[in-house]
């Protein structure tokens, strides 16, 4: 039979063995200098003896020194560009003595809004945001509060702030400029949520080079395929036609696992499939992505976040990172 663990010894009862006061008993064990040196040894030896181990966060909110934190918000924890660009921010800010907060928007304007001003409570020092509202006026709040705000992967709108984004739209244009150069006419494009900066950066890239090119593909353009799910429906709808596509555009890394999935289970011919972003088994797969350096972006927003805590009157930054093709056979005549 198994016992359940004994419950772990409490301040309480540290403060009752060594005689003092639960305000005292917190001080010596959080290293205040002001507890006498034999208070100081009681506690410390009831602490001991008890096998009592200090909950070092609750401490520090209990004092208000709170490490120095960096909050990122980001739009959805499944998808792996943000867990890559957390891992960038990661490893920017450590050396400055900062760690890394995250948390979930779900691409909801108000939880975002409820998360921003839930990390600014805890006095998170900065926050970046990929944010999930068209409109960033609200973030103004914090900035009135001392606490810079960098818009990372989609840019601030009616706020002044820094920024940092790919060229989405010369992504676009990558995309569209391979297909027709492989000879394909009926393309299409399956996009995220029609809201989404990086969406339609990315559509008016393709229009730059489609429109004025022998092809179709508004007929064959597809939307809020945000999940896999959707993104699978919006393939099935595509490959039923009459006259299916000759090549598919996926918006971004969940769109394309979707798109492939689909793919899989129908006769071939397939179509040609290009996507956004590059997930590790793109390159395993031999699929044709479009792609920009998420580890610079996180770098960079995190650079920002910094330089602006440093320096509260510097100039905002709007920085474009560029976007490159990656051919693979997935788009091969």
């Amino acid at each position: 039979m198994i016992r359940p663990a004994d419950p772990r010894p409490t301040l309480a009862q540290v403060a009752a063995r060594a005689g003092v006061s639960l305000k005292t008993a917190s001080r010596a064990l959080g290293g205040e200098s002001y507890v006498g040196e034999k208070t100081l040894a009681r506690v410390l030896t009831a602490a001991a003896e008890l096998d009592y181990q200090r909950n070092a966060a609750a401490s520090l909110l209990a004092s208000g020194r709170l490490a120095d934190s960096i909050g990122l918000i980001t739009g959805d924890f499944t998808n792996p560009f943000y867990s890559a660009l957390a891992q960038a921010i990661e490893d920017e800010i450590r050396p400055h003595g900062m760690h890394l907060s995250v948390a979930n928007s779900r691409e909801s304007a108000e939880q975002e809004q409820r998360v921003a001003h839930d990390l600014a409570d805890r006095q998170t020092k900065a926050v970046i945001t990929v944010s999930a509202t068209p409109d960033h006026a609200d973030y103004a709040q914090l900035q009135a509060r001392g606490i810079p705000v960098v818009f990372v992967d989609r840019p601030a709108a009616n706020v002044e702030a820094d920024s940092i984004v790919f060229d989405n739209r010369e992504g676009g244009r990558l995309a569209a400029r391979h297909l027709i150069e492989a000879g394909h006419r009926r393309i299409a494009f399956i996009g995220d949520y029609e809201w989404l900066p990086t969406y339609r950066a990315r559509l008016a890239g393709m229009g730059d080079v489609l429109d004025s090119a022998p092809s179709e593909w508004r007929d064959l353009l597809r939307t809020d395929a945000h999940d896999i799910p959707s993104s699978r429906a919006c393939m099935r709808n595509l490959l039923a036609l009459t006259d299916p596509p000759t090549a598919v555009v996926a918006g971004n890394n969940r769109i394309l696992l979707g798109v492939m999935e689909e793919v899989a289970e129908f006769p071939s011919p397939s179509p040609a499939v290009i996507g956004f972003d590059e997930p590790e088994w793109a390159h395993v797969l031999g699929i044709s992505v479009v792609t920009g350096d998420v580890e610079a972006l996180g770098r960079q927003s995190a650079q920002l976040a910094v330089a602006r805590l440093g320096d509260r009157t510097r100039s905002f930054e709007s920085i474009v990172l560029p976007m490159r093709l990656i051919p693979r056979r997935s788009t091969q005549s």
